[in-house]
């Protein structure tokens, strides 16, 4: 019994650094499962978000070399400023708060326009598609999603050519209104806003001075303005070519909602309107919240569009944030300013997304 006893003492230790062994072999395993995914993280977005913040603090041109032919840091490329960049930005008045309020403003037409829009299109084009009497579900599909996967210049001179002043969209509504004259899509700076105010009579000059007021460097006017005709046009485009994407995501999300819901609200007698609003909407919260996530970062940071088509004009009424810091960066050759600017909107998309986090949620209704 005293030696059972013994042995017993004697091999608890052994189990215990066994045990911990074990453990620190999972650890390390652990650990080296993560790591490619940590170096990837770190390498281009960590990395790349510290770079561009102590470059925010500095007046680089980005052109000036950073390093010199023996690769030690050459001081003279660039100087700490500090939050100067900052401050041009959104307190000091001038050209570049001026520019920046501009292109904020026309961002947040932007989004407001597109992503309301491309969700609910989204959704009820999934709605369609997953239904069961549909005939050729493949096709329709195939054909909602193209465009999210074709190429965005193509598309964009695509649109160009439809758009032009004798497209196939003027000609079309030139023949259902012949009293219609031609729009320049491309090149037409009227807000809309300013447009439906024009032909109800209201314009600047007959609401009195207080349009004249200036705040962060922008007539009270023309923060009312709304998105250009130019701007609209790339609103239609860019909604058109997203939601094919977000047609997937939430067809994905209702063919994982259990078809005994369904059942049992027929069975209670609810009509099919009643169970897309209490219980189809709801149990696709979470998706929602997703789509709307990745709208808002997509919306906030168009550029290519804008690009291939107005290049910010007419008169900066297509001017973005994100063609702004394209803009302050390379044509201006101010990288300091253009990555305070790439700063700003990285809190402003941070910001509007733990807004819409409160007002849709992320988990599903009970």
């Amino acid at each position: 019994m005293a030696e059972a006893v013994s042995h017993t003492v004697e091999t608890a230790p052994e189990k215990l650094m066994t045990q911990r062994s074990q453990r620190i072999q999972e650890i390390i395993a652990g650990y080296a499962f993560m790591a490619p995914a940590i170096i990837i993280l770190t390498v281009f977005l960590v990395l790349p978000m510290v770079a561009a913040l102590f470059f925010s603090l500095t007046d680089w041109n980005g052109i000036t070399p950073l390093f010199d032919r023996q690769g030690t840091v050459n001081t003279q490329a660039f100087e700490m400023v500090g939050l100067e960049n900052y401050e041009r930005l959104l307190l000091r008045e001038g050209s570049r708060q001026e520019a920046f309020f501009t292109s904020l403003k026309n961002t947040v037409y932007f989004v407001l326009g597109v992503v309301p829009v491309q969700t609910i299109l989204a959704l009820v084009l999934a709605v369609i598609v997953n239904q069961r009497w549909l005939k050729g579900k493949g096709f329709f599909r195939t054909a909602f999603y193209f465009p999210s996967i074709s190429s965005s210049v193509v598309i964009s001179l695509i649109f160009m050519f439809l758009f032009a002043s004798n497209g196939i969209i003027n000609q079309g509504i030139k023949a259902l209104f012949p009293g219609y004259q031609n729009v320049t899509w491309l090149n037409d700076a009227t807000g809309v806003i300013h447009a439906l105010l024009g032909g109800l009579g209201i314009t600047r000059d007959t609401v009195g001075e207080w349009a004249r007021t200036e705040v962060l460097s922008i007539r009270l006017w023309d923060w009312i303005s709304g998105p250009s005709v130019t701007m609209l046009m790339i609103m239609i485009l860019n909604t058109w070519t997203t939601i094919g994407t977000m047609m997937v995501i939430y067809l994905a999300a209702l063919q994982n909602i259990p078809g005994q819901v369904y059942e049992a609200a027929y069975v209670d007698g609810a009509t099919t309107g009643q169970i897309f609003r209490k219980i189809t909407v709801p149990l696709l919260r979470p998706t929602t919240f997703f789509v709307i996530t990745l709208g808002l970062i997509g919306t906030f940071q168009v550029f290519d569009q804008i690009y291939v088509i107005s290049s910010g004009g007419p008169a900066d009424t297509t001017l973005t944030i994100a063609y702004l810091v394209y803009r302050s960066g390379f044509d201006d050759s101010r990288m300091g300013l253009a990555t305070a600017t790439a700063m700003v909107l990285f809190v402003i998309i941070f910001v509007f997304t733990m807004i819409q986090r409160r007002i849709v949620g992320g988990e599903k209704a009970d």
